[in-house]
């Protein structure tokens, strides 16, 4: 098996639009470079649960649909519904992260995000991550005993105390290093992020190593 030379880390959250909007662009650029890259994906809540009391100055989830979202949706061809509310992801991570230890990171990794923003269910309640483990022949015991228990709470936490040396005022973000090299030395990317930007990126990358 090919060693990749390149890895591409990327902090999102599935309640953000510009990060469902993103994923394609991604997969893309994974599929183009094949086994040269490792795609790393890495969790980033948005309103991580011990904010109990909302911002009273943040915005609502439909502003960033109505300024950015749908115009970028619409571009990369994708009917998104507007989502009702913004849900708590943590139990949608730990999902993922259950997942990953099994060897099916990128299925429930994509179902969750379609799950949300194309038809509108709340990823923030266990009952619906159960229906939708067990749409996906997932061992829905095995994952609500993880959800419970915090199994994979510590992952969590640690993905967000890597991006503390980061800009994450706005998500994606997206690190493209050489494979070998340390995070503090990669090219960092936020937000909507063009296939040729990536590719550049990439490629600037790739020339100096």
């Amino acid at each position: 098996m090919a060693t990749a030379t390149i890895r591409i880390d990327v902090w999102s959250d599935y309640v953000c639009p510009v990060c469902y909007i993103q994923l394609p662009v991604l997969k893309q650029l994974a599929y183009e470079l094949g086994p040269r890259v490792a795609l790393v994906w890495h969790a980033f809540e948005l309103r991580p649960e011990s904010m109990l009391v909302p911002d009273p100055d943040a915005e609502e989830p439909g502003d960033d649909w109505s300024r950015e979202a749908f115009p970028m949706a619409s571009l990369r061809q994708i009917v998104p519904r507007r989502p009702v509310g913004q849900p708590l992801s943590r139990k949608a991570f730990e999902m993922a992260a259950f997942a990953r230890q099994r060897g099916c990171f990128e299925m429930v990794h994509e179902a969750l995000f379609r799950a949300y923003f194309e038809e509108g269910r709340d990823i923030g309640e266990e009952t619906v991550l159960l229906e939708l483990a067990q749409e996906l022949s997932l061992d829905t015991d095995a994952l609500k005993q993880a959800i419970d228990t915090g199994l994979y709470l510590e992952d969590l936490f640690a993905d967000r105390q890597q991006a503390e040396s980061l800009d994450t005022s706005v998500l994606p973000v997206i690190c493209i290093r050489p494979a070998s090299q340390l995070l503090d030395e990669a090219i960092c990317l936020h937000g909507s992020v063009e296939f040729e930007t990536l590719r550049s990126a990439v490629a600037q990358i790739l020339q100096a190593a």
